[in-house]
């Protein structure tokens, strides 16, 4: 990851605590990450994996974006070991929903907790092919090719080809301002 992003999600992490008024210590519990974790994070040091992230967005009651995004920059890029997502419309108040762009490098698995009751993921393959981990199955998808589905859930994606596979995730938030 960048140490632009790492500046970015550094601060927006401790714009977050400020506005919450939450300290380390009460992030932690509501995020279920470490303080130690939260406060490396914020300081710059470390660089969350995305799912770690969604734990954190889901405890602040934040979409995913908002991590991404701040005044210096407006396309964030999380890149961990064989991922890659970019936001390319960050989460919108009025039509409650996020889209980013996802590239899984070959034989990468990318497993998520389930998020809260009343978010809905939709997955557009854009390029290659990949599965899809719903209802404790895998399901192959390919370029071009939809699914929609309620994502309070564990999920997961997964690319099983030799080319990397590359999806738009459009997340939907019914039940509030976002996570």
């Amino acid at each position: 990851m960048s140490e632009n992003l790492n500046n970015t999600l550094a601060k927006q992490l401790k714009k977050a605590r400020t506005v919450r008024g939450w300290s380390l210590d009460t992030a932690s519990k509501y995020c279920a990450v470490s303080k130690a974790m939260l406060g490396q994070i914020e300081r710059g040091e470390s660089s969350p994996t995305v799912a770690r992230l969604w734990k954190i967005a889901t405890g602040f009651e934040l979409p995913l974006s908002y991590f991404f995004s701040s005044d210096e920059q407006k396309n964030g890029l999380q890149t961990e070991s064989g991922i890659a997502i970019s936001t390319l419309f960050a989460f919108d108040p009025v039509t409650k929903m996020e889209v980013f762009s996802l590239t899984l490098a070959p034989d990468h698995e990318q497993m998520s907790e389930a998020h809260k009751n009343g978010v809905i993921e939709h997955i557009l393959v854009t390029e290659g092919e990949m599965e899809y981990f719903l209802d404790n199955k895998w399901l192959p998808l390919s370029s071009g090719e939809v699914v929609k589905f309620k994502a309070d859930q564990v999920h997961g994606y997964r690319n099983v080809s030799t080319e990397a596979a590359v999806f738009h995730n459009i997340i939907c938030y019914l039940s509030g301002s976002g996570s």
